[in-house]
């Protein structure tokens, strides 16, 4: 996709300076992540749009173990045992064809929050608590990258670490994470055909699942407003949310 950058704000640290204070994360930030964003849907349309039938690891570096996991899948079990949100956890949640609503929380906290699977991500950059027990999203460490995004995009970019969540999927069809692995993404805004767009590349590593890291991006367009918001409980099936080309 043919990308045309904006022009960051410099004017970041101005008013924070005043007397010595540090400035906080949201003062700090080289590009604008809150608002509405949609899902479109332009790469793995059938992995992403459509569950695939058992077995399809089309691209996939699984290792025995994985291919275990998976090949047990069962999709009528993870609505009975309470895991249909295998595939919205951090490891997949971008994936989804999903609305993402994103605000600051507080000054170091981004929130990202997902109408499909009603999911909600906070994206740390100060010292914080961690969740006491695994869930879906984990605990995520955020730092701004300020001299340059993925692909040569410039302005900045947001990078967040996340460790400590359930084991989830990365397809429908049952490719497994485990608790054990790190989800690495990064943030890049951008304008392009005048529009403005998120793409978020996201990194999983996880060697007991995988024999190298598995590397997807997933983009979002902005939405005007929140007037197509609609949370959503997790299903088994992907959510018919979002768009696709």
């Amino acid at each position: 996709m043919f990308r045309l950058v904006g022009v960051p704000v410099l004017t970041l640290f101005a008013a924070a300076s005043v007397w010595g204070q540090q400035p906080d994360a949201q003062q700090r930030a080289p590009i604008d992540l809150t608002g509405y964003w949609v899902s479109v849907v332009t790469e793995d349309w059938r992995w992403r749009m459509i569950t695939p039938p058992p077995g399809d690891y089309a691209s996939m570096p699984m290792t025995p173990a994985a291919r275990e996991v998976a090949d047990r899948w069962d999709r009528e079990a993870d609505a009975r045992d309470g895991n249909a949100c295998r595939p919205y956890g951090a490891g997949g949640i971008m994936r989804v064809p999903t609305r993402l609503r994103v605000s600051w929380l507080d000054p170091d906290t981004l929130q990202v929050e997902t109408d499909a699977g009603t999911q909600t991500r906070q994206f740390h950059f100060a010292d914080f608590e961690p969740v006491a027990e695994p869930d879906w999203q984990g605990n995520s460490v955020a730092e701004w990258e300020l001299t340059g995004g993925r692909g040569g995009v410039t302005g900045g970019n947001l990078k967040v670490v996340t460790t400590g969540f359930r084991a989830g999927y990365l397809r429908w069809n049952g490719v497994p994470y485990s608790e054990q692995a790190v989800v690495t993404e990064y943030f890049d805004r951008y304008g392009a055909f005048g529009q403005e767009w998120i793409t978020v590349t996201t990194v999983v590593e996880d060697p007991l699942y995988f024999t190298e890291p598995v590397i997807v991006t997933s983009d979002f367009r902005r939405e005007a407003d929140g007037s197509a918001w609609n949370p959503t409980p997790c299903v088994t099936d992907p959510p018919v949310i979002g768009t696709a080309n």
